[in-house]
C-alpha cells in the first residue's frame, strides 16, 4: 500500500526515533508498504518517520544513480537498515546535490563525509556491520539523518537557510506539488 509522505514542518521528521525489535507489530508490511511508497515517489532512500513512524529504520535502493551514471566500480545495494548507528565517517568531504521526499522541489548542495562504517539489523533481524562509499554512503547518511531528526536542510549555510527558508513555509503549508501523495503538518 502507498503511503503518503510525511512532509517538512511535521513534527516527527523531528524526533529521535526508537530502537525496534523482532516483534514489533507488522514490521514486514511497514516495510513491504515503504518500498513501495519509495519507488512510487521516485526516491532512492525512505526513513519510517517519513512515513510518520518514529522508529529506528530505513531503506535504500541505488539503483537509480548508477544505471544513470553506469558507474563500473559501484555496487547497487537495495538493503532495509533497522537500528543502524552509524560507527564512523571519514575520508574526503564532498559536496553533492541533494533533495529529500519530505522537502519536493528543494534540492539543495550538502557536504558530508564520503565513507561510513555502519551498524545495522537487517529485515530478518541479523546483525551486520558494513562500510560503505561514495553515493552509497551519501544516500544512507541521508536517511540516517531522518532517523535523528535531521534534515539536509539542516546541513546548510546560515545564508542558504535563510535564502530557502519561504519554500519551507510553502511546503509546510502544503503549498507544493509534489507527484505522489503527501501529509502535511496541521
Amino acid at each position: 500500500m502507498i503511503l503518503p509522505i510525511v512532509a517538512f514542518g511535521s513534527a516527527v521528521l523531528r524526533k529521535k526515533c526508537s530502537n525496534i525489535s523482532s516483534d514489533y507489530p507488522e514490521i514486514d508490511t511497514i516495510l513491504a508498504n515503504m518500498w513501495e511508497t519509495m519507488y512510487e515517489a521516485n526516491g532512492v532512500g525512505l526513513a519510517a518517520p517519513q512515513i510518520n513512524k518514529g522508529i529506528r529504520l530505513f531503506l535504500i535502493d541505488t539503483t537509480p544513480f548508477f544505471e544513470e551514471e553506469n558507474e563500473e566500480n559501484e555496487v547497487i545495494v537495495k538493503q532495509a537498515f533497522i537500528n543502524a548507528r552509524i560507527i564512523e565517517e571519514s575520508g574526503d568531504e564532498w559536496e553533492f546535490n541533494e533533495g529529500c521526499l519530505s522537502i519536493p522541489d528543494l534540492r539543495e548542495d550538502v557536504i558530508r563525509k564520503s565513507i561510513i562504517k555502519i551498524e545495522y539489523l537487517d529485515e530478518n533481524f541479523k546483525k551486520h556491520i558494513k562500510t560503505y562509499d561514495g553515493l552509497t554512503a551519501r544516500v544512507i547518511q541521508h536517511e540516517y539523518d531522518h532517523i535523528n531528526g535531521i534534515l539536509f536542510t539542516d546541513k546548510l549555510t546560515a545564508l542558504r537557510k535563510r535564502m530557502i527558508k519561504g519554500k519551507l513555509i510553502d511546503i509546510s503549508k502544503g503549498r507544493v506539488s509534489a507527484k505522489y501523495k503527501m501529509r502535511f503538518p496541521r
